[in-house]
């Protein structure tokens, strides 16, 4: 059983009682199983945006991504973010569908999700829907596409990058065929924008298993950021959790002026630049 918020109960019990299914859905799963903080609940319905308006008349609704099924419902000054469910199809560029349709069933919308720690919901009674053996995969410490890793991979090639987020954040192995789609889909990240390179990263490489994740996949990082040497830099198990530090680690064995080229192209601020800048000169040949 998954212990929702007294707000968020709410707000799934009011869908029910309007005649829809209505879920906590993904991340929120994932770190309450796993006893880690949440900070956004994602909901997801079998209701459609009008009936959304309809079940929340009177309310401040916000259409902030409909195209795709998504409204905002602010509530006591907290924005919950409610999505139809809804099948995907196309991507013809790597990283967005050319088509979403709404559909009806929950496990038709799980199915279209990225790994199976990703594919949990829970209604408003906490009990958990788990189609693809997520809950499982927490327990092993294995991440595992849903369905076809490459197939799940191709789609959206950001999911390249949040893999080696999540297997690096919350201590996971991708399974075999997911690493095989890892390496075998790495140079489609050309597609992926230079600042949600940046940003997936920033969060990668603070995770408690940065460095086993950055040697074992490697040649994948030096897809995401052309340029990188071809040897990773070794991490010391006392190597302070500090981003800056962190990114001036993964430059190490270059020099300031090619880690500053680096940074550039990844769009990042000037504060970051500077730090790991001003710190790569200082920091041991790692």
């Amino acid at each position: 059983m998954i212990h929702l918020p007294p707000s968020v109960r709410a707000i799934l019990q009011q869908l029910e009682q309007n005649g829809f299914a209505a879920y906590a859905v993904g991340g929120c799963i994932r770190n309450s199983l796993l006893g880690l903080p949440v900070h956004d609940w994602d909901l997801t319905t079998s209701a459609t945006p009008d009936e959304m308006t309809a079940c929340f008349a009177g309310e401040r609704l916000l259409p902030t991504g409909i195209r795709h099924g998504t409204m905002t419902l602010l509530r006591d000054g907290i924005p919950y973010e409610i999505t139809t469910f809804r099948r995907e199809s196309g991507y013809i560029d790597h990283r967005r569908p050319d088509r979403v349709d709404f559909v009806r069933d929950l496990r038709e919308d799980l199915l279209r999700r990225d790994f199976t720690v990703n594919a949990m919901a829970c209604d408003s009674t906490g009990r958990l829907s788990d189609p693809f053996g997520g809950q499982n995969d927490l327990r092993l410490h294995i991440l595992r596409c849903v369905g076809d890793a490459e197939t799940r991979l191709k789609e959206d090639a950001l999911r390249i990058l949040r893999a080696l987020r999540f297997a690096a954040c919350y201590d996971l192995t991708p399974e075999p065929q997911t690493e095989k789609a890892l390496f075998t889909l790495c140079d489609t990240l050309a597609a992926v924008s230079r600042e949600r390179v940046l940003q997936e990263l920033r969060r990668m490489l603070c995770g408690k298993s940065a460095g086993e994740i950055t040697a074992r996949f490697f040649p994948v990082l030096r897809a995401a950021v052309p340029g990188l040497m071809h040897e990773p830099p070794h991490l010391p198990s006392d190597f302070p959790n500090d981003e800056s530090l962190r990114f001036a680690w993964l430059f190490s064995r270059h020099t300031v002026s090619e880690a500053e080229s680096f940074l550039h192209a990844l769009r990042a601020e000037n504060r970051l630049r500077r730090e790991v800048t001003a710190t790569l000169s200082l920091l041991p040949q790692v």
